[in-house]
């Protein structure tokens, strides 16, 4: 009787011991129980079609597939990992990048990490994941263009597609192959961080720039990402999630409401091929974009018809249920091919093992979810045979031309009492904080995630340098005493910021995220009794209604990446104003939200209206 107890005891012990069968830092790859005796060997498949990749998966072990569902950041994991784990994507942070940030450096990191996925037990290739959001700010002397609210101003569809191929030829330039691009947010309150990103308050504006900009990335092949959905641009203020006042904040409007509004970009954006959707860290009424399934699966999937790969924003699951396992098998759940998990990725993938294991997550979603990862990466042409590559060009005379022209365009002549155009010939005076700071003109998202201070960034032009170089050709001269000079030109405008730290509840011109020697130097300017052209530097319309009856004239340049000499263009008459206002300018900071879809939107007296610009002629 004593051994028949012992013997059940100890069936009964293995049978727990199968059940939790905990996950360890070393996983062992074998096969897993999903793949059966008959199936074919690995060895004797390769992927050639999107076809071939079902046959694949069959092949996967649970661990397999899900190194697959994984994207950790370059410096949270190592090259071993890569290969243990089956790591299927990895992403560049702003700001993460090797040591020299060179071309050379980048294709030597990605080579070594794409034979480290090649040398793992699915050989299955990784896909590299950067923010590209104006050009590649992430490399050293690389060409900067302006950001989404100034192409959003220049309105050009032409335009966006010249981009859309010049970025990509300089993220091809560092062997990455995935850009997370671009961004259909449709700004409803300014004072969120991100208004740069987004073209326009008006969501037809966005989808008519944002199509083109696909079409060109893509078609130099780099994989676009469409972000982020949905509610991007909706949240309202003081909803903001933690101690954010705006940014991954609610919307609060009804879901009818917020489709009519916002679907549009998308269905642009799925129609011109994007490959990639990720994921909103807003929530809608309460209730958190990464883990809610009838906006990831029945609108996106069922609805809307997107058939490509829908990756999570950095961390975003974090907050969507109390403890990681809940997190993980939900965002997949809702719709989540891809995690976005710098850091803890090791744990997100034990995560995934458990679920699996414990039928939280299906077989049938867990082989779903790899098959897009898959498909993705076959449509990126990661399964040819010269993976490896070459560094590239940046910063070429071509791609600074196209960024030249964009900045041109993007300008928005706000007032002109006859001082525009500029005489080539005149003496200038050229202050204010803006004046010779690239860094400045760039914004967040270059060189790191909230931008740079540096004044001669990346080897661009100023505004000071594109002056220079204009009247020293034509008898004209910055002057060292506004005393010389015909006239005063003052550059002022914002900080560098990003994301939640880009929040403000004051736009004046020295809010938080104004530069400090805003109102210092226009008041100097007022003082020299000269004619004052203002040029604004800056992600955002900020208040001027108690300034700007001072000035000549007004000009907004919103934050135009390192080609300075597109400004002068157009102050000195090459170039006529092209640029109307794509947001909506605020005579105060309650009406920060207000914006063109309104009702009795042009009943009320706003500094200037949607669409405003003036010309030359």
């Amino acid at each position: 009787m004593k051994k028949l107890v012992l013997l059940l005891f100890i069936v009964l012990l293995v049978s727990s011991c199968k059940q939790n069968n905990e996950i360890t830092d070393d996983p062992t790859m074998t096969e897993s129980e999903l793949n059966s005796d008959n199936q074919i060997k690995r060895d004797e498949l390769t992927i050639q079609s999107i076809e071939d990749i079902d046959s694949y998966i069959q092949t996967m072990s649970i661990e397999e597939k899900a190194g697959q569902l994984i994207q950790a950041e370059r410096e949270g994991i190592t090259l071993k990992e890569i290969q243990q784990y089956n790591i299927g994507s990895i992403l560049s942070g702003g700001g993460s990048v090797p040591a020299s940030n060179t071309p050379k450096a980048w294709v030597d990191m990605y080579n070594d990490m794409q034979e480290s996925s090649r040398n793992s037990s699915s050989q299955l290739p990784i896909v590299y994941g950067i923010d590209a959001v104006h050009g590649n700010a992430n490399v050293k002397n690389v060409t900067v263009f302006p950001h989404n609210i100034g192409l959003g101003a220049a309105n050009d569809a032409v335009l966006m597609d010249k981009i859309g191929r010049a970025t990509a030829i300089e993220i091809k330039a560092t062997g990455v192959n995935w850009n997370f691009g671009p961004a259909v947010s449709c700004v409803q309150d300014i004072r969120w961080g991100r208004t740069y990103e987004s073209y326009s308050e008006d969501i037809q504006r966005v989808a008519s720039l944002a199509a083109p900009y696909i079409k060109g990335l893509q078609d130099e092949g780099v994989m676009a990402t469409t972000k982020h959905f949905i509610g991007d641009g909706y949240t309202t203020f003081g909803t903001g999630e933690g101690d954010n006042l705006i940014d991954r904040g609610d919307v609060t409007v009804d879901m009818d409401q917020l489709l009519n509004v916002s679907l549009y970009a998308y269905e642009a954006a799925i129609d011109a091929g994007t490959n990639a959707i990720m994921a909103s860290f807003n929530s809608i009424q309460g209730k958190k974009v990464h883990g809610d399934k009838t906006i990831l699966t029945d609108l996106l999937r069922t609805e809307l018809g997107f058939e490509g790969l829908v990756v999570s924003d950095w961390e975003a699951i974090s907050t969507i249920a109390p403890d990681l396992n809940s997190q993980v098998a939900l965002a997949v759940n809702a719709g989540v091919d891809l995690l976005m998990q710098p850091y803890n990725w090791k744990d997100v993938y034990n995560s995934l093992i458990t679920n699996i294991q414990e039928g939280t997550i299906s077989e049938e979603r867990l082989n779903e979810a790899v098959k897009r990862n898959l498909v993705f990466k076959f449509k990126a042409g990661l399964f040819t045979e010269d993976y490896i590559q070459t560094p590239g060009e940046i910063g070429t005379a071509t791609n600074r031309t196209i960024a030249r022209e964009a900045v041109a365009k993007s300008l928005v002549l706000l007032k002109n009492n006859g001082v525009l155009p500029l005489e080539k010939d005149a003496k200038i005076y050229l202050m204010g904080p803006s004046a010779d700071n690239v860094g400045y003109q760039c914004g967040g998202w270059t060189s790191s995630w909230q931008g740079e201070h540096e004044a001669n960034l990346f080897g661009g032009t100023s505004i000071k340098d594109a002056f220079e170089k204009v009247l020293s050709s034509n008898g004209g001269i910055l002057v060292d005493s506004p005393k010389k000079a015909d006239i005063i030109v003052v550059a002022i405008g914002e900080t560098t910021y990003s994301e939640f730290m880009g929040d403000t509840p004051d736009l004046s011109l020295n809010g938080p995220m104004s530069l400090p020697g805003n109102e210092k130097s226009l008041k100097e300017a007022i003082s020299y009794n000269k004619p004052i052209v203002t040029l604004m530097i800056a992600g955002r319309p900020l208040l001027v209604n108690d300034n700007i009856n001072d000035w000549d004239a007004f000009v907004m340049a919103w934050l135009p990446g390192t080609e300075g000499e597109g400004i002068t263009d157009v102050l000195f008459g090459d170039k006529d104003f092209q640029g109307t206002l794509p947001v909506t300018w605020p005579l105060t900071n309650e009406q920060a939200s207000d914006s063109m879809n309104m009702d009795g939107y042009f009943e009320i007296i706003h500094q200037f209206n949607y669409g405003d610009g003036l010309k030359y002629n």
